[in-house]
């Protein structure tokens, strides 16, 4: 879509995460359009910060507006956000302002934003968490992460205080919720 406007170039197209940093480095573009939900082992979050010179703009469903990270928010303007079913005419007018230094920020998002919370994890608990959102034990986790089973149990405390949840399953919910994992 964005191809077929004149004023408009594609440079390259990703299916996963993992490739968007060596497309960028190969095609060097003023803006990248970002899908929260490609495939991949890099989160939008990371990318957004190894994406130094780019604007990027990611694209949001708007039913999943409660995940909107404050730390992603707080680098605008160089990272803009616009919901998915906004009209190509829009996402194309996203780009350009992006591409000029203009913030980008769907309503929908904005209001969000506002209501986000700071993230009380720490990244070792946060990936803790997202290996909990796979179902593995602490067993597991702890030869994936070369850590301790009783570390890990540690962190599973840590996070379960920190999200005020009574089991794993509240708190992965309620850190998805908030945008934290």
């Amino acid at each position: 879509m964005l191809s077929q406007e004149a004023d408009l170039d594609v440079l390259a197209e990703v299916e996963r995460a993992d490739d968007v940093l060596p497309a960028v480095a190969r095609t060097r573009p003023h803006v990248v359009v970002l899908d929260p939900m490609l495939d991949g082992d890099i989160r939008i979050e990371e990318l957004c910060l190894q994406l130094r010179e780019p604007g990027i703009l990611i694209l949001i469903d708007r039913d999943l507006l409660n995940g909107v990270s404050l730390a992603l928010v707080r680098l605008a303007p160089r990272v803009g956000f616009i919901a998915t079913d906004a009209s190509p005419a829009d996402l194309a007018e996203a780009v350009r302002q992006l591409a000029q230094g203009a913030a980008v920020m769907d309503a929908a998002v904005a209001v969000a934003a506002l209501r986000a919370t700071e993230n009380p994890l720490t990244d070792r608990e946060a990936e803790v968490l997202r290996l909990v959102t796979t179902g593995a034990t602490a067993q597991e986790i702890a030869r994936k992460l070369n850590l301790t089973p009783g570390t890990v149990r540690n962190y599973l405390s840590h996070i379960l205080t920190k999200t005020s949840a009574r089991s794993r399953i509240e708190a992965v919910r309620k850190a998805q919720e908030a945008g934290w994992i």
